[in-house]
C-alpha cells in the first residue's frame, strides 16, 4: 500500500541522515494522506523511544527534521507523480518496541 511506501520512505532518510546515532529503534507511522487539488497531503508520525533520540532527529533548530522531510518529499513526489506536502512530527513512545499493542498499531501487523 502507498501509506507503508511513504512511511518507509521517510524511514530510509531518517537512517540515511542520523546513520549510527538512531539505530533500528525507529517507527514511521503515515497518518493521513488526502489528495487536494493536484497534491497531496502527507502526515506522518516519527516514533522513537527515547527523548534523546527525538532530539537527535529534530536537530539543533529543526535542521535535521528539515532535510529529512526535504529528502523525503522528494522520493515521496517520484513515487506517487503528483506534488506532496509533507508534514513530519516526532513522538516519544518508551518501549514500543516491547508493546505487541503498539507494534501493530505502528504497522507490524504479522506478529503474534
Amino acid at each position: 500500500p502507498e501509506r507503508f511506501l511513504v512511511s518507509e520512505l521517510i524511514r530510509e532518510k531518517i537512517l540515511f541522515f542520523t546513520q549510527e546515532e538512531i539505530p533500528h529503534s525507529v517507527a514511521v507511522v503515515t497518518d493521513s494522506m488526502k489528495k487536494k487539488g493536484d497534491t497531496y497531503i502527507v502526515n506522518a508520525t516519527i516514533i522513537v523511544d527515547r527523548d534523546s533520540k527525538k532530539g537527535i532527529i529534530i536537530g539543533k533548530g529543526g535542521k535535521m527534521l528539515k532535510q529529512i522531510g526535504i529528502d523525503s518529499r522528494r522520493d515521496i513526489e517520484e513515487l506517487l507523480g503528483i506534488r506532496v506536502m509533507l508534514e513530519l512530527f516526532v513522538k516519544v513512545e518508551k518501549d514500543w518496541r516491547d508493546s505487541m499493542y503498539l507494534l501493530k498499531e505502528y504497522g507490524y501487523k504479522d506478529i503474534d
